[in-house]
């Protein structure tokens, strides 16, 4: 295929992807902007320029979400226009392939992913860690309890008498046991006043039982209690919320992060699926490129647009349930990370693959 023809279709895909991009940025930022003004209806210090800074922050990483159908939706409606022009007729008269006319928007498409991983992930974790800063104190009125590091695990926690700062090398997380313990105690806000210092600490229903626990003051001689129990409200659901989600965190961020999560003894699951979904998102636009082919290859009439664009807005929704499925199923472990993110991405590949193999050689 000629290089004027390659442009002309890349040029003509690229519009209407672009097209699709700006509509359902508006849409999306609309429709979040309704639901920030709801959810804050009841707060008197949300004003409206917090409401729009918040919906802005959030709006890069709805769009990460929303690629995939901008690609399907942009595919369907360029391949539809040409179809409709009868130039895809004339160039396979001409004896252009089908798998020739799709080469110019897959590339698109692989170009699209690849810089959305590799770019656009970094600016939208960014932007969506300010969001939820932003809805934990204006909405959700809460603090983050838990930070890893590669030092070991630190928790916050507090009451009305002061707050507690606990430090641990390593924790196992089905009995939330930690080991090589250390807590800093505090009344009020700021003011130092001790220390405990404890081989391990296991959280139990409204308290830490500590073990072999050393327990220092300021001047005062430190005390040796094998036992002690120390109040909490933490729970282990509370603690593993605090985690900072994956989004939170750019696509070169989550290696050293999950590492780091693990060698603290906490799962990494949710950090790893995240991760080989996006190394997967390149492929699965161009899956979208193909499926959209699949409906308007041979599109013609107005019947025919009707159906085109409802067959893949149909596939498209399925694929996202179904993707939804696959996803939920890795994050509870019940199949790995890897068969989890990357199905959607394959398998929705080689079913476009097959049928236009159909379409195209009989």
């Amino acid at each position: 295929m000629s290089a004027t023809l390659s442009a002309y279709l890349a040029r003509h895909f690229a519009f209407w992807l672009g097209s699709v991009f700006v509509g359902v940025s508006a849409v999306v930022l609309l429709f979040d902007s309704i639901e920030i003004l709801r959810r804050s209806a009841s707060k008197a210090d949300v004003s409206m320029a917090i409401v729009v800074q918040m919906s802005l922050f959030k709006l890069p990483h709805l769009l990460q979400q929303m690629l995939p159908f901008c690609v399907l939706f942009g595919a369907t409606l360029a391949f539809w226009r040409l179809s409709k022009a009868n130039e895809f007729v004339v160039s396979r008269a001409a004896g252009i392939s089908a798998w020739q006319l799709l080469t110019p928007a897959i590339g698109i498409a692989l170009l699209v992913g690849i810089v959305q991983i590799t770019l656009f992930n970094p600016i939208a974790s960014v932007m969506l860690s300010k969001f939820e800063k932003l809805e934990s104190r204006y909405l959700k009125r809460s603090v983050s309890l838990l930070s890893v590091s590669k030092g070991g695990l630190w928790l916050r926690q507090a009451d009305i008498g002061g707050q507690t700062v606990i430090h641990a090398t390593r924790v196992a997380q089905s009995d939330m046991s930690l080991q090589q313990v250390i807590i800093f105690l505090f009344e009020g806000e700021d003011r130092f006043t001790g220390r405990i210092d404890a081989q391990s600490a296991q959280l139990r229903d409204g308290y830490w039982d500590i073990q072999k626990a050393w327990i220092s003051a300021p001047d005062q001689p430190s005390r040796y209690d094998a036992r002690h129990r120390l109040k909490t409200d933490l729970t282990l659901n509370k603690i593993l919320d605090s985690f900072a989600s994956p989004q939170t965190l750019s696509f070169w961020e989550l290696p050293g992060f999950i590492d780091t999560l693990e060698d603290a003894g906490f799962s990494g699951q949710r950090h790893k699926l995240y991760w080989h979904s996006l190394l997967a998102t390149p492929l699965l636009l161009a899956a979208m490129i193909l499926i959209a082919a699949i409906f308007t290859l041979r599109t013609t009439g107005k019947i025919g647009a009707s159906a085109s664009i409802a067959g893949a807005a149909l596939s498209g929704f399925t694929l996202y349930f179904l993707s939804d499925l696959v996803y939920a199923l890795g994050q509870s472990a019940s199949i790995p990370a890897l068969l989890a993110a990357w199905t959607p991405a394959v398998v929705s590949t080689m079913l476009g693959i097959a049928v236009l193999f159909h379409i195209e050689d009989g």
